[in-house]
Parts: structure tokens; C-alpha cells; sequence
């Protein structure tokens, strides 16, 4: 790539990055329902045409503020595990760190939770690049877990008749996220209903690692 093509290139990446700040923080203030693409555009300080010829409509915006919400869940996991004796360690600190994760940013677990809930491209659609990062960004967080259950198994602290790692790792995540999810939407009843959020998050976490451990 020439000297101008690389400058071009990074200008284009700053514009971009500029127009996805600007729609996180609309995110964070007020939620993703009132944001518009002309505030987004007003936050930016770049014309609303301009913010068009990056992303050609607000669900497309979403998926570059799904791809970085996951990058950043994937750095807190690698960090969350680091240090950690066994496998069963890791993957406990993995399930507290996402409800932290969750707690500290509520805006990017939000949109993590959009985006799960609309169904993707069929498999004879041609997938956009947007939606392509996402999976990809999503593959690389259910790696993180792979690799600690992995090496539970190998240090036997987790148990070896699991099956598929890949399979679990995706289990455990719906099994945490929709727990996380839950208690965002119906916290006040569950705890009008006697049983504080606590006390389940604690319940829930030792049903999971009961299940996990050799």
C-alpha cells in the first residue's frame, strides 16, 4: 500500500471510530431507541451524509457498537482468568467478571443482547461486513472459555466427559447471559418475591460450576 493509500486509510479508520464514540455515548446517556443517526452525526461533528457513506443505516451502527462491546468482554475475560490456579478458577472468574461487565456497562451488554435476539443473515444470504465482525468478535469470547476448559480438563478440575468444548462454552454463555439478562429486566419482582439478586447470582454460579467440576 502506497504512502497516500495508507494515509487515506487511517483517516477513513479515525472517521469511523469518531462516528461509533459518538453513537456509545449516545448509547450510554439515554439508550439505544432515542438515539437517531442525526444526533450521532451532531455528536461526531461530521455531516449526516458523511456517517451514511460509513454505515448505511442505524442497525448497521449497532453491529460496529456489538463488535467493539465484544472485543472489550473478551479483554476483560482474558484479564478476569489471568493468574488463576486451575481451569475451574478461570471459568469462575469469567462468570463473575460478566457480571460485572454487565453492572460497569450496561450500554454494551445491552447491545450484545440486541443483537442476540434478531435472528442473522441465512446461511444463502450474503452476510454484510458489520455482521461478519460481530460473529467473528463473538467467536474469539467463546475461545476464551474454550481455553480455560481445556485446560481444566487437563489439570482435572474440570470434568473430561463434557463433550465438545466449543458446545459447553457456548452453553455457559447462554446459561449466563440469559441469568445476567433476567435479573437486569426483573431484579425488583424476584427480590418483591423474597429472594434477594444476590443470592441467586451466588445460586447460579454454584449450579454452574457444580456441573463443571471433575
Amino acid at each position: 500500500m502506497s504512502y497516500i493509500a495508507e494515509r487515506r486509510q487511517e483517516e477513513r479508520d479515525r472517521r469511523r471510530a469518531e462516528i461509533v464514540d459518538a453513537a456509545e455515548a449516545l448509547y450510554a446517556e439515554a439508550g439505544w431507541d432515542s438515539v437517531t443517526m442525526d444526533q450521532v452525526a451532531r455528536r461526531a461533528r461530521l455531516s449526516r451524509a458523511l456517517v451514511y457513506v460509513y454505515f448505511k443505516d442505524k442497525a448497521d451502527l449497532h453491529l460496529a457498537l456489538v463488535e467493539r462491546a465484544l472485543a472489550t468482554l473478551r479483554e476483560r475475560f482474558e484479564a478476569a482468568r489471568a493468574g488463576k490456579a486451575r481451569g475451574i478458577d478461570e471459568i469462575e472468574a469469567i462468570g463473575r467478571e460478566y457480571l460485572v461487565y454487565a453492572r460497569e456497562l450496561p450500554h454494551y451488554f445491552d447491545a450484545c443482547a440486541r443483537y442476540q435476539s434478531h435472528a442473522c443473515s441465512g446461511a444463502d444470504a450474503e452476510v454484510p461486513a458489520n455482521e461478519l465482525a460481530c460473529m467473528a468478535a463473538g467467536h474469539h469470547v467463546h475461545e476464551v472459555l474454550v481455553d480455560s476448559l481445556n485446560r481444566g480438563v487437563a489439570d482435572g478440575s474440570i470434568r473430561a466427559d463434557l463433550g465438545n468444548p466449543y458446545v459447553t462454552a457456548l452453553s455457559l454463555w447462554a446459561f449466563s447471559h440469559g441469568v445476567i439478562q433476567i435479573l437486569s429486566s426483573k431484579g425488583g419482582q424476584i427480590e418483591h418475591e423474597g429472594v434477594p439478586v444476590q443470592q441467586l447470582l451466588d445460586h447460579s454460579m454454584a449450579l454452574i460450576l457444580g456441573a463443571l467440576q471433575a
